[in-house]
């Protein structure tokens, strides 16, 4: 999943992949957020949040695939099909 937000991020309605929200340094890549970083105006429009993790926005569309997508991302079954098969037991 982080691939695809790394090699397209506008389709996933983020302007970039290469630059973190907050950071430090080139592309905001190093060191972690703290006073000193610098922000991003808009948190929801960048697919990392800093060096390391997702934005927020990132996060809900990844757990949305662990929910309900396709087995493109989830094999052999998402987790909202395991919970329903789980049900019936």
């Amino acid at each position: 999943m982080h691939l695809d937000f790394v090699t397209d991020p506008q389709a996933y309605g983020f302007v970039t992949s290469k630059v973190a929200c907050c950071g430090q340094g080139a592309y905001n890549g190093i060191g972690l957020c703290t006073p000193a970083s610098n922000l991003c105006p808009n948190r929801n429009l960048y697919a990392f949040w800093d060096a390391f993790h997702p934005s927020e926005t990132a996060n809900r569309l990844i757990v949305d695939k662990f929910m309900t997508g396709s087995t493109d991302y989830m094999h052999p079954m998402n987790l909202s099909t395991i919970i329903a098969l789980d049900s019936t037991t």
